[in-house]
């Protein structure tokens, strides 16, 4: 199996729901932070890649048929140069929703684990995803909102003036099923989209994500 879909969209566009809407469509596994929550020891191979080594990607990918959201999302070129038949799904939104999304769930959980000071964060999934989100991404000025949004905004447009138009979907969660269908060449479900992943949602998926190991 190879990738079909790579989601180079930031966390907090909607890529939960689009991770389950894929996977509806059969264009799936669809890999998400998620997986990683759900099975730690997946942090390993990112950590050795945001520590500068070579990522294996087949090794991180085997199995799935897409991938939406961080970590993947920081290495978008690169997985779109590495799965050239690959289409390429852009998720966004408004920047000053996103910025409240992202600052209310991703950037809170981070910040209060770091300022927990316990080492075992050093061995948790959460240390790579702050290492690649909030270091590599945002260096480190996640909790600036005119910097992460000028961060925001700049990637979002370097995947449109980088990525060949006829390969890309730039995609807003309020879009539904159709352009995605219609990207994809696959028939319109009947059911709804998905919805989900509100920021409730999110402290109860990922309250204990500081607290897990990748060993």
């Amino acid at each position: 199996m190879t990738l079909k879909v790579i989601g180079a969209g930031f966390g907090r566009t909607g890529t939960l729901s689009l991770k389950i809407a894929l996977e509806q469509l059969e264009v799936g596994p669809c890999y998400h932070m998620s997986e990683i929550h759900q099975a730690p020891q997946r942090a390993a191979k990112w950590r050795e890649a945001a520590d500068g080594g070579k990522p294996d990607w087949d090794g991180i990918f085997d199995g799935y048929a897409s991938t939406v959201d961080w970590p993947a999302a920081h290495y978008w070129r690169e997985l779109a140069d590495y799965y050239p038949e690959a289409k390429v799904l852009l998720s966004h939104r408004d920047a000053k929703g996103w910025y409240k999304s992202i600052s209310n769930t991703i950037h809170k959980v981070m910040q209060a684990i770091e300022d927990d000071g316990s080492s075992a964060f050093k061995s948790s999934p959460a240390a790579m995803a702050a290492k690649i989100v909030k270091v590599q991404t945002f260096q480190g000025r996640l909790g600036e909102e005119s910097y992460a949004i000028d961060v925001f905004e700049k990637h979002n447009q370097a995947v449109r003036d980088t990525i060949a138009p006829e390969r890309l979907l730039v995609y807003q969660p309020g879009d539904g099923w159709e352009p995605i269908c219609k990207f994809l060449g696959v028939p319109v479900p009947k059911s709804d989209y998905p919805r989900t992943n509100s920021t409730q949602e999110f402290y109860e998926q990922f309250v204990d994500f500081g607290e897990k190991r990748d060993e």
